[in-house]
């Protein structure tokens, strides 16, 4: 086994990895942009280099200084973690080529995975039964309509290189083709440095399948059987969980079968997944899965598949890397359980998830189940990189058991001023449908007004709130309990009292004394949290003054920061509510804000390339009279 090992990644991947190093007695390397010079996977490593400055292609995605730094620190080996160059044939050669050892599966590997042109060819050639559709040299707008059309509607269009859900674009019509192209395009482009893309069916009602499969270099080859990734927004996961429900073992035999094969074809050593697309009308059927791609890294959901097979797949990583054979063979590995993940993310669900940048000054995560964390309190999430906070992992004997568990594990995170995902991710957990197994990767998008509906605190968590407030009026505390509404010293309090919660007037039955809550003072306000939201209560309105305009005036400001990528108008232009009017890059994905009513763009002052801050005004859009 190797000495020390330097993880070129960041976050909770780095955190994890080293846990696991640690574990076996591996020096640890951290590397570090300047936005992440205090991080906690810095912090918590035996050393940090840094690398460069914070956007990711000057630092995470430059190869030349990360193999720099791998030779700085003396560090034996590399792992790359997910995401930024972790399926980069290229920096796995130059890892290699600096003498290192490179933890994960060969370059060659690699290449002929990467992209999704070729690795269709290949699946095909394997006998992999692959989706319908088209690759090909000719990407001009007039082929692939043309292709596209010899499909059928929909389709999907996909970059050809890359993966994590990026470049991916559904076009039902004809009309929408050429705008979805250059989105794809655009997308793939800077995700990937390549904007060549293929097209497949799209498949109704699909599920998302994957299997995990380990290699070594000895020709051992295993499968340590399939997730279930269905629960997605914007081709993003955000649930996943082990077995898949409603696998038969028929089914899984062949899901199993078919990836062993797609693996064996390529020569595969280390971690891998390969991931199917399944018409899930009638259940899962053996003749209704197809290869979509192989991710030639270790998963963000991983941790689902160790909890059901009781492996440690960052161990097996290692020690694949270092020469050894796997630990265990196909007839020792057995499921036991079942577990479940939630993506607990910075974002603001009802505000279309955008994310939320900034401090976090508080932070409680639940006990009770596995908690891979990339930050801890007082560290600030920033618009650099994405808005990943924690994965929350739960097991238990049942499926039933184990949703339970992280339900109730989404719904106690407390995090305070930054917004999360959390009430949202525990309203999917508790959806009959969901818990009946009744889903398809369309499952949030279909209940989005309600999944991600702005949270409302309870009468109880208001009353609390109240008696809080009221008891510090009565210490004879200034803000934020001045003004409380129908509060009196030494006379019975009303009944009913007028409070602000989250800046909106509320009316809250004043308790006996405060209510059994989670109380924050964050000095202008008394921070609650219920079911995975945080509420700030005030016995007074807030002091609007100074503030931004609001949508209602028509301002069109950036949600965060981020680039200006897109200006789809011009200044003058007749717009509808709806209409995108610019699309900001920020933490890997593409924002779009639109025009909050009908009316002419007038005060246009975004330009591609611009850097923008969070509030700053872009545009405005003037509703003219009926």
């Amino acid at each position: 086994m190797f000495r020390s090992v330097l993880v070129a990644n960041r976050g909770e991947i780095a955190r994890r990895i080293f846990r696991t190093a640690r574990r076996l007695g591996i020096e640890t390397v951290a590397v570090c942009s300047d936005a992440d010079l205090d991080a906690a996977h810095v912090r918590e490593a035996d050393r940090a280099v840094r690398i460069g400055p914070a956007p990711a292609a000057e630092s995470y995605l430059s190869i030349p200084d990360l193999v720099a730094a791998a030779l700085e620190s003396g560090a034996e080996a590399v792992h790359p973690g997910y995401g930024f160059l972790s399926e980069s044939a290229a920096f796995a050669e130059a890892v290699q080529a600096a003498g290192l050892i490179w933890v994960g599966p060969s370059p060659e590997a690699i290449r002929a995975m990467g992209l999704k042109d070729s690795a269709r060819e290949r699946m095909i050639a394997a006998g992999v039964p692959v989706t319908p559709g088209w690759q090909g040299d000719d990407g001009s707008e007039a082929t692939l309509l043309a292709a596209a059309r010899d499909l059928g509607w929909p389709v999907l269009i996909k970059a050809a290189a890359g993966g994590g859900g990026r470049g991916i674009r559904r076009v039902d019509a004809a009309a929408d083709f050429s705008a979805a192209l250059a989105a794809c395009r655009r997308e793939a482009l800077a995700a990937f440095g390549d904007d060549r893309v293929l097209l497949e069916r799209c498949i109704e009602a699909p599920r998302h399948i994957e299997v995990q499969v380990f290699g070594d270099a000895h020709g051992g080859l295993v499968h340590l059987f399939e997730r279930d990734c269905t629960l997605q927004r914007r081709r993003q996961k955000v649930i996943e969980e082990a077995p898949a429900p409603g696998m038969t073992p028929e089914v899984r035999e062949a899901v199993c079968a078919a990836a062993l094969a797609a693996a064996r074809a390529v020569d595969y050593v280390g971690a891998g997944t390969v991931e199917f697309i399944a018409d899930a009308r009638e259940g899962l059927r053996a003749d209704r899965i197809w290869f979509m791609e192989m991710n030639t890294r270790l998963q963000v959901e991983h941790p689902v598949t160790e909890a059901v097979v009781g492996v440690d797949l960052v161990e097996w990583q290692f020690r694949v890397a270092a020469g050894e054979p796997l630990p265990l063979a196909q007839d020792q590995i057995v499921l036991n359980g079942w577990a479940v993940e939630a993506r607990l993310c910075a974002e603001v669900p009802e505000r279309g998830f955008i994310p939320s940048v900034g401090p976090l000054e508080h932070l409680r995560l639940p006990e009770g189940v596995r908690v891979d964390s990339g930050v801890e309190a007082g560290d600030e999430v920033g618009p650099h990189y994405d808005s990943l906070i924690a994965k929350l992992i739960a097991w238990a004997p049942t499926r039933e058991g184990a949703t339970e568990a992280l339900a109730e594990a989404c719904a106690g995170v407390e995090t305070w001023p930054l917004k999360t995902n959390a009430a949202f991710l525990a309203r999917c957990l508790d959806d009959p449908d969901f818990l009946a197994g009744r889903m398809d990767t369309g499952f949030i998008d279909a209940r989005l007004d309600r999944l991600a509906a702005a949270p409302e605190p309870s009468p109880a968590l208001a009353s609390a709130a109240a008696s809080a407030l009221a008891a510090l009026a009565a210490e004879g505390a200034s803000a934020p309990s001045r003004d409380l509404a129908g509060f009196r010293l030494n006379a019975p309090p009303c009944e009913t009292v007028r409070i602000w919660c989250d800046g909106q007037p509320l009316l809250a039955d004043l308790a006996a004394g405060p209510e059994e809550a989670d109380l924050l003072d964050a000095g202008e306000a008394l921070i609650l949290f219920e079911n995975g939201s945080a509420f700030a209560f005030a016995a007074s309105p807030p002091d609007r003054e100074g503030g931004a305009a609001a949508a209602g005036d028509g301002a069109v400001s950036a949600p965060l920061p981020g680039k200006v990528v897109v200006v789809s108008v011009a200044e003058g232009a007749r717009v509808r509510r709806g209409d995108i009017l610019v699309v900001i890059e920020a933490m890997k994905m593409e924002h779009g804000l639109a025009a909050p009513f009908d009316g002419v763009v007038e005060g246009l002052s975004a330009a591609v390339g611009d850097q923008v801050r969070e509030g700053e005004p872009l545009a405005r859009v003037r509703g003219e009279a009926p």
